[in-house]
C-alpha cells in the first residue's frame, strides 16, 4: 500500500484564524485516521525544502564519513547520549531486550516478521536539541547544552534551520491530528512547548556493512510523541501497519515522513498506538549502493530524524474523551521526562 500525502499548504494559509471549513476539518480526519491506522503519514511542508534536506544530508555525510576517534570526542554518555554523537554499537533494538515484545513476534507469520538483530544496533547518531528549553526543570541531563563538533563552522546554523523547519511540520500536523481526533486544536502543541525536540540524524556506514540482511535499526517504536524524517539517499526503512502489515516505506522527493511515538499513544489512551519499525539493508538498498558507487557518492546512509517531544515536566495522560476509553487505565499519569528515563534505560542510553 502506498500512504496518502497531505499536503499542509492549504491548513497554513488558515491556521491562524478561528474558522476551519469542512474541507480542511476532512483533511484532518484523514491524518488522525492515517496515523491511526498505520503509525505513519506523508506530508508535503511548504517551508521544507529538496534544498534544505539535501545541505543538511551533505554536512552529516561529511561529518559521519570522519574518524571515529574524532566523532567519538563528541560523545556524551553522562548525558545518556541525549546531546551529541551515539556511536554504533551503543543502543540496544527494543526487541532484543523487550521479552513480551518477543513474545508477541513469534505469532507472527515469517514473512511478516521483522528482521532479527544480533546484538547493538549498526548506526551512529548525532543528537541536536530545537527548540528554547525550560529555565526550570527536574529533568536537567534531558535538556542540556549541545555540543558542536571542530571544522564545521556551518553547524549550528545547519542544524537549527532545518530542525526548526521540521518542529514546524510537526507541530502543524500535531494540530491537524488533534482537530481530527475531536480534541482542541492546540491539546498536543501546547504540551510540546519546550519539550526536548531533538534533530537526530543517524548515519550508517553501507560501505562496510552494505550486505542485505544487515541490521541498521532493529524492530522498535519511537519513546517520543511524534518523529519526522527528511527523505532518505539509501531506503531500508520498513514500518508495521496496526493490522499487522508491513510496509517498506517510500518517502517521495520533496515529502517528510511523519511516525507515531509512544507518548502519542499515552496522550489518546492507546486509540492511536507508537508505530513499529526497522531499518535493514534490502535489494532496494543494494541498487542504491551500486548506483552511489558508480556516481562516486557517499555511501552513508543518513536519515534526518528529528523527534518531536512533550516536554519533560508535563503530564502524559489520555486527553479529552480519551480518558473515558476503555484502554485509558494502561496509561496512567506519569511525567514525560520520567517517562522518557525508562525507556531509554531499557535501550542501553541510561547509563547506570
Amino acid at each position: 500500500m502506498e500512504l496518502p500525502v497531505i499536503d499542509l499548504a492549504p491548513y497554513l494559509e488558515i491556521s491562524s484564524t478561528k474558522s476551519i471549513d469542512s474541507n480542511l476539518k476532512n483533511i484532518c480526519s484523514e491524518v488522525s485516521r492515517t496515523l491511526r491506522e498505520t503509525g505513519a503519514l506523508l506530508v508535503k511542508d511548504p517551508r521544507c525544502s529538496v534544498e534544505d534536506n539535501d545541505r543538511f544530508l551533505n554536512m552529516m555525510e561529511k561529518y559521519f564519513n570522519m574518524p571515529d576517534d574524532f566523532k567519538c570526542l563528541q560523545e556524551r554518555p553522562h548525558l545518556h547520549y541525549q546531546v551529541g554523537v551515539t556511536p554504533e554499537g551503543v543502543e540496544i533494538p527494543r526487541s532484543l531486550v523487550d521479552e513480551e515484545m518477543q513474545e508477541k513476534l513469534k505469532a507472527v507469520p515469517q514473512e511478516l516478521r521483522p528482521a532479527t538483530p544480533k546484538g547493538p544496533d549498526r548506526k551512529w547518531r548525532y543528537m541536536w536539541r530545537i527548540g528554547p528549553r525550560p529555565s526550570n526543570t527536574r529533568f536537567k541531563e534531558l535538556n542540556s547544552e549541545p555540543v558542536i563538533p571542530d571544522g564545521f563552522p556551518e553547524w549550528k546554523e545547519t542544524m537549527d534551520s532545518w530542525g526548526y523547519k521540521m518542529i514546524s511540520a510537526v507541530e502543524a500536523v500535531a494540530e491537524m491530528a488533534a482537530i481530527g481526533f475531536g480534541l482542541e486544536k492546540d491539546a498536543f502543541t501546547s504540551l510540546m512547548r519546550q519539550g526536548p525536540h531533538l534533530l537526530a540524524p543517524t548515519g550508517s556506514d553501507l560501505g562496510r556493512h552494505g550486505q542485505e540482511g544487515t541490521v541498521f535499526a532493529g524492530y522498535h517504536y519511537d519513546l517520543n510523541f511524534l518523529t519526522i524524517h527528511g527523505r532518505s539517499r539509501f531506503p531500508g526503512l520498513s514500518i508495521w501497519l496496526r493490522n499487522g502489515q508491513k510496509v517498506e516505506v517510500k518517502v517521495p522527493v520533496g515529502c517528510l515522513l511523519v511516525q507515531t511515538g509512544k507518548q502519542i499513544e499515552w496522550l489518546t489512551g492507546g486509540d492511536c498506538i507508537a508505530g513499529m519499525h526497522e531499518v535493514v539493508v534490502t535489494s532496494r538498498t543494494t541498487d542504491a549502493i551500486k548506483l552511489a558507487s558508480e556516481q562516486n557518492r557517499s555511501l552513508w546512509r543518513v536519515s534526518s530524524t528529528l523527534f518531536a517531544h512533550i516536554a519533560s515536566d508535563a503530564i502524559l495522560n489520555p486527553l479529552g474523551h480519551f480518558a473515558d476509553s476503555s484502554l485509558a487505565s494502561k496509561y496512567p499519569p506519569i511525567s514525560a521526562g520520567e517517562f522518557v528515563e525508562q525507556e531509554l534505560a531499557v535501550i542501553n542510553l541510561k547509563g547506570k
